[in-house]
């Protein structure tokens, strides 16, 4: 947390509090995620509570194998209070279970997720020996009334409808469907046709999930779904790119108090060659077809075995059925509090009001700063932090109640500045002199810069306030996800989806009304992915229209810096602040911006700004193997409104080929261009904390797949930056001559070409390949939302203007706005409740997470058989013991820790991994862990941090139950596991 302990705690309502106090508890790291090896040689990464604290179960990708998000679950519980706070999340891809890693092979929850009264843990276990991984999930009914579950386990087995299109190969029946009469089913890719049979991939990596005991067992796959859409209403297809989004239905009936288990498993393969085609097929099917006839359900206890809804338990190996009449039922799983529903204490509504009718009522007098701030700051309570917040801020303005109220006293003494006392969200990659400015890495946890960034500077001048730094992906390098090292960013129009990248952060807080308006930033596809995707409004200016200082760099010279807002006027408005020469800015004295920009950028704003207008589109641009074709319809459904404004579209061939060094324009290395923008970047601050790209990217606190192990070496050389700006005034020239040669104004592309996607894929977010040339050349581009997919999910469309058009892009993009007369509202994020009586109080800013755990080395497989539950376990004897003080009260802990001596006594062991797991009671939710490792003789002490809650729940007369966990390696490379347990009564 940056300078937790020097900030003076923000006073904000009541509402405020619940949600940030979570926030606090809950925003993780990203983008780093557990792995766990296995016995093929794929990793499994799962997303747990670690970086990126998606925290879903789910697996973010295999090696080796197609599956991308593949595990989540999504729940509907019914019935369900419109009063719940849950119920915006009820069908929604469930997260926030606290899941935690042993250093092994488990995944556990740490706090069950409540929907609808039905509190759900995961327990995740991959088996490292063996090419599978086991999902243990458990629904509890904490209230008085019966509920219906229906659950769906799945996700992304494949992608597009091509040759990575997924189909069924193999089920427990013997066709190719999938039905209840399954108790298993295998899908991969399809075969390729490869002239040489040595040659090239034949097949793509199968997999399967093993799904229970078939019908007519009444616990049966009740059915399938698409598990990216609503897979309890959508049926799953048998072609398209929908087909890969496998859901796996079953429906649970819970009476008040009960609890009920479902155990499925995955069992993944590799990609094989033409010559081997078939042997990973044979392989996973023979694995599932195992695991369905005898389920490995070690490390289970009798009592879980017990409550299995999708398993015949005559089926389960070494297990008497008979033995459930006398197991008492196991207390439910510890879960998270009930939250009441949030309400907002200022009487001023900003729900889907744009940044204009803000400052209309601003200086109407019809609200305050102090109004809408606060109507903000409950906002962001209510839906930014716990287990289905938007994760859209790393850092709050702590001040931003203070500035709101100097700016009303402001505006009563005369002030007019055009942007007083709004307030904005920032990308957290833009400087700001009075908050940290981490550009989404823990590299720069705390870095306060000594100044503004260029186009900050110009905000805070014309009086508008920043309510808080936002979320992006680190160092601003995905356009597909915003994950950063304070957590990823759920999208704001479909909790389930991403937010896009880089400025998802930005975009969520919008398009959810936790700010009026913000800035982000685009090197690839970073302002117009997210825009599109949370169905806002952005300009892509021409290069050196706005300024660059004070932005952390990505690709020096095509960075971009520029608004998101939720109209086309609110753009113009932002950049009536914004645009102009920077001195500090290369490209904007290179383009001499002052001279270029229009004194005003709403005189544009013109509802006839398309009459007599000739537009083009590239044919190619809209077409996909990746997406439903009623997404680009619905793109391309605004054409009709085009032409109804007096324009006409016409197809045009594709865009010219970028210059090349043959003809005369070379490159410097973008080794070169990166240390040259850090480099720049760093000189702005008296003391930054790193001085060279190198540093600051090859730091262990970066996250593990974006580190690179790099040395300092040289910038750029005046020479080369010519170069670079000379190449890009070159492309843009070529640009403008294809608009001139096929008369027209402008062309127009999709936003995207297909729908959006869920947010736990590696690489699977959207199809933006629609070769638009917008930022490698740096061109004029404006995207608004024109409607929704048949997803329900917003689409937009790009309109690509000539180079220094930027107001007339604008006022065509204005033009079809008042045409269309659309204004999207997230549904997502509902209205509060105004209540007046509501008293602020104290929050925290959000933390960063611990880093992921590093697994212990993945052993050989080993011929054991399935497992069997474990029996009853027994208090430890001899040299495990509780270190713990007691006293005639009973049990007392030291600090919230319970401290455990280990002694290893195994004189066979290389080395000895004790992972302690602390629960109360019989609840099988661990709230505390350690993991130790020692060698023969050796002495260690772990200690195992209990939370509030947990010391909270252990009153008196509760019992703490401790589990060891001791998995011995021994001189002979073999594995040895033992499960033990002791108690202590408080």
């Amino acid at each position: 947390m940056p300078h937790p302990t020097t900030s003076r705690p923000l006073r904000t309502p009541a509402a405020v509090l619940a949600a940030l106090a979570v926030l606090a508890g809950s925003a993780t790291p990203a983008a780093a995620v557990n792995s766990v090896p296995a016995a093929n040689t794929s990793v499994w990464q799962i997303h747990d509570a670690a970086r990126p604290g998606l925290d879903t179960g789910s697996v973010r990708a295999v090696t080796q194998n197609p599956l991308l998000g593949f595990g989540s679950i999504r729940v509907k519980v019914s019935p369900i209070a419109a009063t719940d706070p849950s119920a915006r999340l009820n069908g929604q891809m469930l997260r926030g279970f606290g899941l935690t890693f042993d250093g092994v092979d488990r995944f556990e929850t740490t706090s069950a997720v409540r929907l609808g009264g039905v509190a759900v843990a995961r327990d995740v276990l991959v088996k490292r020996t063996a090419n599978w991984a086991r999902w243990l999930d458990t629904f509890t009914n904490t209230t008085t009334a019966t509920k219906t579950v229906e659950v769906s386990f799945g996700g992304a087995a494949g992608q597009n409808t091509g040759t990575g299109q997924s189909r069924v190969l193999a089920s427990g029946s013997g066709d190719l469907t999938i039905g209840p009469e399954d108790a298993w089913v295998a899908t991969g890719g399809v075969a390729s046709t490869v002239a040489n049979p040595a040659a090239g991939p034949a097949l793509g990596a199968p997999s399967a999930v093993v799904l229970g005991t078939p019908a007519p067992f009444t616990g049966a796959l009740a059915g399938t779904g698409v598990h990216q859409r609503d897979p309890f209403a959508t049926p799953l297809p048998t072609t398209g790119m929908e087909a890969n989004f496998y859901g796996y239905r079953n429906t649970l009936t819970l009476a008040p108090g009960e609890t009920k288990t479902l155990l499925r498993y995955v069992v993944i393969g590799r990609t094989e060659t033409a010559g081997t085609a078939g042997t990973q097929i044979s392989a996973t099917t023979t694995a599932a077809a195992g695991l369905a006839a005898t389920p490995d359900v070690t490390g289970l206890t009798t009592g879980e075995v017990c409550e299995l809804a999708n398993w015949d338990l005559a089926t389960i190996p070494n297990f008497d059925p008979g033995l459930c009449a006398a197991i008492p039922a196991p207390e439910p799983p510890s879960a998270q509090p009930v939250l009441a529903l949030a309400r907002t204490t200022s009487p001023y509504d900003v729900v889907g009001r744009s940044l204009s009718e803000i400052k209309a009522d601003l200086e109407a007098g019809r609200t305050t700063s102090q109004e809408v701030v606060r109507a903000y700051l409950d906002r962001i309570g209510a839906y930014d932090g716990g287990p289905y917040g938007f994760k859209a801020f790393i850092h709050l303005n702590e001040r931003v109640m203070a500035q709101a109220r100097a700016a009303d006293e402001a505006r009563a003494a005369g002030d007019t500045r055009p942007l007083l006392g709004i307030p904005l969200a920032l990308k957290d990659n833009y400087d700001t002199k009075d908050m940290p400015t981490t550009n989404g890495t823990l590299a720069l946890e705390g870095y306060v810069p000594d100044r503004d960034a260029g186009q900050v500077a110009k905000l805070r001048a014309a009086g508008a306030i920043f309510i808080g730094k936002a979320n992006l992906s680190e160092f601003a390098n995905s356009g597909g996800f915003s994950e950063s090292g304070w957590g990823q960013t759920w999208n704001a129009w479909n909790p389930s989806k991403t937010s896009f990248g880089s400025s998802g952060g930005t975009a969520v807080a919008i398009a959810s009304s936790m700010a009026a308006a913000g800035l982000g930033s685009q090197t690839g596809v970073s302002l117009y992915a997210p825009s599109t995707g949370n169905g806002l409004a952005t300009l892509r200016a021409t290069d050196g229209m706005t300024s660059g200082a004070g932005i952390a760099p990505l690709t020096f010279l095509q960075d971009h810096g520029g608004p998101i807002a939720r109209t086309v006027e609110d753009l113009a408005l932002l950049l009536n602040v914004t645009s102009g020469t920077d001195p500090d800015d290369v490209q904007t004295v290179d383009a001499d911006a002052d001279a270029r920009r229009p004194a005003d950028w709403t005189t544009g704003l013109r509802k006839d700004a398309l009459e007599g207008k000739r537009f083009g589109f590239v044919a190619d641009a809209f077409g996909t193997t990746y997406g439903d074709p009623r997404t680009i319809d619905a793109v391309r459904a605004s054409f009709t409104a085009l032409t109804a404004a007096g324009a006409t579209v016409v197809e045009i061939p594709a865009p010219p080929a970028a210059p090349t060094t043959a003809q005369g324009f070379p490159q410097p290395a973008g080794a070169g261009r990166r240390n040259e923008g850090w480099k720049r970047y760093f000189a702005r601050s008296a003391s930054p904390p790193f001085t060279t790209a190198a540093g600051v990217l090859s730091s262990p606190k970066v996250l593990p797949y974006n580190r690179q192990t790099l040395t300092d070496g040289p910038g750029l050389t005046d020479a080369e930056v010519t170069q670079i700006l000379d190449y890009r005034r070159e492309y843009k020239r070529r640009l403008d001559q294809w608009m001139t040669d096929n008369a027209v104004d402008a062309v127009l592309y999709p936003g995207f070409r297909s729908e959006n996607f869920d947010n736990d894929g590696a690489t699977l977010s959207s199809d933006r390949n629609s070769g638009i040339p917008v930022s490698n050349a740096g061109m004029p581009t404006v995207t608004l939302p024109v409607g929704l997919g048949p997803s329900g999910d917003p689409v937009s469309l790009q309109i690509l203007g000539r180079s220094f058009a930027d107001a007339t892009v604008l006022g065509y993009g204005y033009a079809l706005e008042q045409r269309l007369g659309l204004r999207l509202v997230s549904p997502a994020s509902p209205k509060l409740a105004y209540d007046a009586s509501a008293q602020p109080l104290e929050i925290e800013q959000p933390e960063p997470a611990p880093a992921p755990v590093t697994p212990a080395p993945v052993q050989p497989p080993s011929n054991a058989g399935p497992g069997t539950p474990a029996p009853a376990p027994a208090v430890p004897r001899g040299r495990i013991a509780l270190d713990l003080v007691t006293t005639a009260a009973g049990l007392r802990l030291r600090d919230g820790r319970v401290r455990v001596t280990v002694v290893n006594r195994d004189p066979a062991a290389l080395l000895t991994t004790v992972t302690l797991r602390a629960r109360v009671g019989r609840s099988r939710v661990t709230i505390g862990r350690a993991t130790v490792r020692t060698v023969a003789g050796a002495q260690r002490t772990a200690r195992i941090l209990l939370t509030r809650s947990a010391r909270r729940a252990l009153r008196p007369g509760r019992t703490l139950r401790v589990t060891f966990v001791v998995t011995s390696l021994d001189a002979d490379g073999r594995l040895r596991s033992v499960n033990t347990v002791a108690t202590v009564r408080r």
